[in-house]
């Protein structure tokens, strides 16, 4: 990468961390037990956690690994996890770039593989799994039944940009199903697509389980057969350069423990 391309990666992740990236005080979902070492005690190196880390996380872990960070505080006071949500793609670029990261979540094993390779993370482990879904606007629900609807020329089909996984996995789908779609937007990510959808500039998206369960009544959820769907799985790895390797250790042994996994499975994420 030229060092005017690193230069504007690692700018754009810094400002991403902005007004999004506070994690906050509150607590929603189910309540989890804590994992070995993250209940506030001491680590086993004798020193308790503290400091803080700043986590990149794919978009559609927004909802989840807010809740997570929450908790992972309360357990550790003094420590504070910050958050950038975006594409998966994306996000690799920056961490590859320099980007001031210390966990990356991502939202497919070959999004992650660009950082492993890149030499700036290593040892990832999947913590979950998500499925494709095709999310309606209520005002189209009765065009939008099934996949093959969304080849009617006159479906509006929001997808996700096909280098994001969204946009990769709703391909595989598509393919599958052997559906023609021609899309009238692709969104940087899941949330922006599925906004489309949300506000009725589209009628359709297809994105995954999780997002549609928690938009609500904002959208309709049409199933898609077993035969024609796909999944991808989620990755996570503490990065490299982190200025905090036993803080982002113990982030990533929560997201993976009973507790970490029950806020996930609330949210309708599958185990790996």
């Amino acid at each position: 990468m030229s060092t005017a391309r690193r230069l504007s990666a690692v700018l754009a992740a810094v400002a991403l961390l902005g007004p999004a990236a506070a994690c906050g005080t509150g607590s929603s979902g189910p309540a989890g037990a804590a994992p070995t070492g993250t209940t506030g005690s001491p680590t086993s190196s004798g020193a308790a956690l503290s400091g803080s880390i700043t986590v990149f996380a794919a978009a559609s872990l927004t909802a989840t690994f807010t809740t997570l960070g929450q908790r992972f505080e309360r357990a550790h006071p003094g420590t504070t996890v910050r958050f950038s949500f975006g594409a998966s793609s994306t996000l690799a670029e920056q961490v590859t770039a320099g980007a001031p990261a210390d966990v990356f979540a991502a939202a497919s094993a070959a999004t992650m593989g660009q950082v492993t390779a890149a030499g700036d993370a290593a040892d990832p482990v999947t913590f979950a799994t998500n499925a494709a879904e095709i999310a309606v606007a209520p005002a189209s629900a009765a065009r939008v039944r099934s996949l093959a609807d969304l080849a009617d020329p006159g479906v509006k089909v929001a997808l996700c940009q096909p280098q994001v996984p969204c946009g990769a996995l709703a391909q595989q789908v598509l393919a599958k199903a052997g559906v023609a779609v021609h899309p009238v937007t692709q969104g940087l990510d899941v949330t922006s697509t599925l906004a489309y959808v949300a506000s009725g500039e589209a009628d359709a998206a297809v994105v995954y389980v999780t997002d549609v369960r928690a938009a609500g009544a904002r959208v309709r959820a049409v199933e898609i057969p077993a035969a024609d769907n796909a999944s991808t799985a989620y990755p996570i790895a503490t990065v490299t350069g982190t200025h905090n390797p036993a803080l982002a250790a113990a982030f990533q042994r929560f997201v993976l423990s009973p507790g970490g996994r029950s806020v996930l499975a609330a949210a309708g994420f599958a185990a790996p």
